[in-house]
C-alpha cells in the first residue's frame, strides 16, 4: 500500500517538475512518511524510476498496441503507433518513461528499460515489413526516433502546438521528408 502511494507521489512529482522534483524528501512529504521510511522501499531515485517504468510501461505499451489493433492497414497501424504515443505525452505515467534518460540510472536499469522499449518497437515491425521495408526492424527503430524527437519537442513546450508536432511526426512517418 505504501509502495503504491510512493509510486503515485513520484508520478505527480515527475509530472509537475520533471526528474529534478523527484527527491526522497518530496516523496516523504507527499506521502506523509518519514524520509527514512522512503529508503525502506527504494534505495535511490533511479530505483523509483525503474519501478515506475516496470509498472507503467506495460500499460502504456498496451494502449499503443490497442490503438494499432483498431486499424487494418499497415499505414493505419503506423499512424496509430505514432499518434497514440504522442497522445500519451501528457499522461503522468509517461513522465516515468521519459525520465529513463536521467543520467543517474545504472546500466542494469537502463538495459531493462531498453528491453521494454524494444517490445514497443517490435509492435511496428510487421506493419513496416508489409510496406516492403527490407530491414523492418531498423525502420522501426528509426520510426521510434521520430516519435522520440516529437515527444521531446512536446515536452519542451516548443513553439509549435502539440497537435502540429503530432501531424508533422505522422507525415514524416508515412511520407518521409517529402511532407
Amino acid at each position: 500500500m505504501q509502495r503504491g502511494a510512493l509510486l503515485d507521489a513520484a508520478r505527480t512529482l515527475l509530472s509537475e517538475g520533471g526528474t529534478e522534483a523527484l527527491t526522497f524528501p518530496a516523496l516523504a512529504e507527499r506521502t506523509g512518511l518519514a524520509r527514512s521510511s522512503v529508503y525502506e522501499y527504494f534505495r535511490s531515485r533511479a530505483a523509483v524510476v525503474e519501478e515506475l517504468c516496470a509498472v507503467d510501461f506495460p500499460v502504456w505499451a498496451a494502449e499503443v498496441e490497442a490503438a494499432m489493433e483498431r486499424v487494418d492497414t499497415p499505414e493505419g497501424k503506423i499512424e496509430a503507433y505514432v499518434r497514440r504515443q504522442l497522445a500519451l505525452v501528457g499522461d503522468r505515467r509517461h513522465r516515468a518513461v521519459v525520465a529513463i534518460s536521467a543520467g543517474e540510472l545504472d546500466a542494469g536499469a537502463r538495459e531493462k528499460i531498453r528491453a521494454a522499449h524494444g517490445g514497443l518497437i517490435a509492435m511496428i515491425v510487421e506493419a513496416l515489413a508489409a510496406l516492403g521495408h527490407t530491414q523492418p526492424r531498423l525502420a522501426a527503430m528509426l520510426l521510434q526516433g521520430v516519435v522520440d524527437a516529437a515527444v521531446r519537442r512536446i515536452e519542451l513546450g516548443a513553439a509549435e502546438d502539440p497537435d502540429e508536432i503530432t501531424e508533422a511526426a505522422v507525415a514524416m512517418a508515412l511520407r518521409g521528408v517529402r511532407g
